[in-house]
């Protein structure tokens, strides 16, 4: 058979190393499934119930991988339902290459059947947006789109006409105007070298060494760079804060952490935040800027690889614009030694913390305490497990109880904070790391969502494991709606309950639903040591309050007004927060 051109699209992307692309066939990308069709042993096309999971598994992949995840839709509807999966990939800054179809361009601008101009639908999504109108145009247009995901550390989107898809491969049908040839280059990207300059370098240094009460604040942005984190911590004296998305940077029981920040953080990181004279951000972007110091109250230095992006939370003393290796290593050795008096300080609040946070962690409670099962899936997972987390108050247990320790890598949609992707995320970073544990920890509403992507994991028999807490209604909302003072009202799903175990023994995985305490231990044990794909659904206490590190009397009173105002199970959720002071008392 003849080239055709969607087979330079494919051969083009194995160039660039790319083995998997997760994606929904539809009559907008026939001729780009040809093209797969005929190179599958150079890229694998993983087929999934839901464009949104494509995306979310492509964008998982590029940010436990670091290369390009790529994912593909058809034209219209398809393109559409990618939108919230490339979504997060852009607020996160993930390399995700899109790729959608598009009607014949001889119909375009017709209101041809299921005609969207997906070109213009992802304008504010994309670095690079083009659409594929000359199969002469490919394969230059896969090399300048994917360059362009790598160096901007976002989304780029090829569209394809289904006439386009099928042309003769390097085709140019129109006759030469410009002094031009057909576009050629190579699939060659090289990442520059960030470094601040020296002058910028001694600033910073001065300034940290000026500082006598310093934090240090690390996001997913520190990556790689967590030992030279700790050192500076050490020459520092600074105890080290993690945004969630950089819980992993740093080990959880490292001698110089005080754990994460914000409402789902620990009391001795907020009050670290409100003690500091002088802060050190490292690779971090944390919106809610509520729990950073007040303009004005410590000198900040912030290393930062997107210039734009320095002084973009809290007025920046020296923005060191580099990469965050590459300036740690630069600026250590002008680091002077301190007192490590703070470091002491903060390493018995957070023996108290850590004390405090075991206590809620009893086996003891009926109904289950999230916690207790956040902590033994803690206990039993692997030391290189990869952990997947949903948005919610899934992502508080996982905060406080799940430890980064050896080579545990933890991941959720940072900045968008989408319900869903927990559970595709898993099977994005099952096909990057077939080899390792891989662990989705859900709730039951993210989960419902794209529950038919548990399908997709017995397909391709990846042994993702899927944990639900299962408090049966959108937890976090409840509590939310609460701190404003409102009665929750439309959160909890009632009866009748989905059964979520018997939908996966139903898939041909393992399945389990849980209810007693006493359970969970042996069911967590045989899921994890399951072969394949495998689920268990775990009903926890639904009246467990993700409460913050440190309770402001603001809360507390708009706590109190929803109580007056109506709030529902009033009587079930005071005996919970009384069993947790109790818990917490007798630990």
């Amino acid at each position: 058979m003849a080239e055709i051109t969607s087979e330079l699209l494919i051969t083009r992307l194995a160039e660039w190393g790319v083995d998997t692309i997760f994606g929904l066939p539809g009559d907008g990308i026939n001729g780009i499934m040809e093209g797969l069709r005929r190179h599958t042993d150079k890229v694998k096309f993983v087929l999934v119930h839901h464009e949104e999971a494509a995306a979310f598994m492509a964008t998982a992949y590029a940010k436990a991988t670091g290369k390009i995840g790529v994912c593909l839709a058809t034209s219209g509807p398809g393109g559409i339902h990618l939108l919230n999966g490339l979504y997060d990939a852009k607020l996160d800054h993930a390399p995700v290459l899109a790729i959608t179809g598009m009607q014949e361009s001889a119909v375009l601008g017709t209101g041809y059947q299921q005609e969207v101009a997906l070109d213009k639908l992802y304008e504010d999504l994309t670095e690079y947006n083009q659409v594929v109108m000359n199969p002469a145009q490919l394969p230059t247009l896969v090399d300048v789109a994917i360059r362009t995901a790598y160096a901007r550390r976002g989304v780029a989107h090829l569209t394809v006409p289904n006439d386009i898809q099928i042309a003769p491969a390097g085709k140019d049908p129109y006759s030469t105007v410009a002094p031009v040839r057909p576009p050629s280059t190579a699939p060659v990207y090289l990442a520059p070298a960030v470094r601040p300059r020296d002058a910028d370098l001694r600033r910073a240094a001065d300034l940290l060494n000026a500082g006598e009460k310093v934090a240090i604040l690390v996001g997913i942005g520190a990556r790689g760079a967590g030992r030279l984190v700790e050192q500076a911590a050490d020459k520092l004296g600074a105890p080290i804060v993690k945004s969630l998305m950089g819980k992993m940077v740093v080990a959880d029981d490292s001698p110089y952490v005080t754990g994460g920040i914000g409402l789902l953080g620990t009391k001795p990181s907020e009050e670290l935040m409100e003690e500091a004279d002088t802060l050190l951000m490292v690779g971090t972007n944390f919106p809610y800027t509520k729990f950073l110091p007040e303009p004005g109250k410590a000198k900040v230095v912030q290393i930062e690889i997107e210039p734009a992006r320095a002084g973009t939370r809290i007025p920046t003393d020296v923005p060191l614009v580099g990469d965050a290796a590459a300036t740690l290593e630069a600026l250590l050795p002008l680091l002077d030694a301190k007192d490590k008096g703070l470091l002491a300080k903060y390493r018995e609040k957070m023996k108290d913390w850590r004390e405090s946070m075991t206590a809620l962690e009893s086996g003891e409670r009926d109904p289950i305490a999230p916690q207790y099962l956040a902590q033994q899936l803690d206990a039993l997972a692997a030391d290189d497990a990869v952990l997947t987390c949903d948005s919610g108050t899934i992502a508080t247990w996982a905060a406080r109880h799940w430890h980064i320790r050896g080579n545990r890598e933890f991941y959720l949609s940072g900045t968008l904070a989408t319900m869903a992707p927990g559970l595709p995320y898993a099977l994005g970073i099952q096909h990057a790391y077939p080899g390792r544990q891989v662990i989705a920890y859900v709730g039951d509403g993210g989960f419902a969502m794209l529950m038919a992507e548990f399908h997709t994991a017995a397909r391709y028999q990846l042994p993702i494991k899927v944990v639900i807490n299962n408090n049966n209604s959108l937890g976090q909302i409840l509590w939310e709606q609460m701190v404003l003072g409102y009665p929750e009202h439309g959160i909890r799903f009632g009866e009748p309950k989905p059964d979520f175990a018997a939908w996966a023994r139903g898939c041909g995985g393992f399945g389990v639903h849980v209810e007693k305490p006493g359970d969970l231990p042996g069911a967590l044990r045989e899921a994890l040591a399951h072969p394949g794909p495998a689920l268990i659904d775990v009903a926890v206490n639904p009246d467990e309050p993700p409460l913050p590190g440190k309770v402001s009397y603001d809360q507390a009173k708009k706590f109190a007004e929803a109580w007056l105002h109506g709030q529902p199970r009033k009587a079930s959720i005071a005996s919970t927060l009384f069993k947790d002071k109790i818990q917490q008392l007798k630990g």
